[in-house]
């Protein structure tokens, strides 16, 4: 099928969806620690690590993670969405809450939240620097600003290297045309962990707040040292967390 995937270890099944200024190598810490006693699905989405886009693409990132859970077998999963994944997630969730036994939302957006003023100067900041042919001073930008003060030199540098790889296989794809399905937090039956960072952006703040006011069974959780990444910031610390969410009682 279009999308890469991977498949490792034996256990119950955890579906990772990475962040839009990433790709599935971000999750290579949880992947070690989760293989043991977990069956690990990571995937790319369209433009991202292995998988290609094509120029002027119509597709639907949500179904293409349905496909891919199809493909292997999977029957209700844990899902780890981060970011922009983790809206994706959330859409899959929404349609077909039987596919998914827990979630947990890194940093994630949603549906009928505002961006905050700084993230919408960012986004504008960044189209400037596309449009002006500048690719790298706009991955220089992501590292800059996506990325929380706890990160180390290799986690920058990874972001570095996934971000610019993302950009020079979207850019010459020009305008696509991604499906995005409603997200309704009143049909996401399975327990759904709310995690962000008190270094990030409001607007994923605000998304986790939204969500936890409509989702029939949520956790909060707001990690004062993080940024928009906190696997990349405390691969350990966030994938005790994680780990912990996947496995204690509900």
């Amino acid at each position: 099928m279009t999308i890469s995937y991977t498949v490792v270890g034996d256990g119950p099944a955890v579906l990772l969806v990475h962040a839009g200024v990433a790709d599935a190598r971000m999750w290579s810490a949880l992947v070690e620690d989760l293989r043991d006693d977990h069956q690990v699905i990571t995937l790319d989405l369209r433009g991202y690590g292995e998988t290609p886009l094509e120029a002027g693409a119509k597709y639907s990132d949500a179904s293409d993670v349905l496909a891919v859970l199809d493909e292997v077998g999977a029957g209700a999963v844990s899902a780890v969405g981060a970011s922009y994944g983790g809206y994706v997630v959330q859409q899959v969730a929404s349609r077909e809450p039987k596919r998914f036994a827990r979630v947990v939302l890194l940093c994630a957006p949603t549906d009928n939240v505002e961006p905050d003023e700084e993230l919408r100067a960012l986004w504008a900041e960044e189209n400037a620097l596309i449009d002006a042919g500048d690719v790298a001073a706009a991955t220089e930008l992501t590292v800059n600003r996506w990325i929380g003060p706890d990160a180390t030199a290799d986690a920058r540098n990874l972001l570095r290297t996934m971000q610019r790889h993302a950009y020079d296989v979207q850019i010459p794809a020009g305008d696509v045309d991604n499906e995005e399905w409603p997200v309704e937090p009143e049909r996401i039956t399975a327990p759904v962990w709310l995690v962000t960072g008190s270094h990030d952006f409001r607007f994923f703040t605000d998304s986790a707040d939204y969500l936890a006011e409509r989702l029939p069974t949520s956790e909060r959780i707001d990690l004062p040292w993080a940024g928009h990444l906190p696997l990349l910031e405390r691969p350990t610390e966030t994938t005790t967390l994680i780990r912990t969410a996947l496995t204690e009682e509900v």
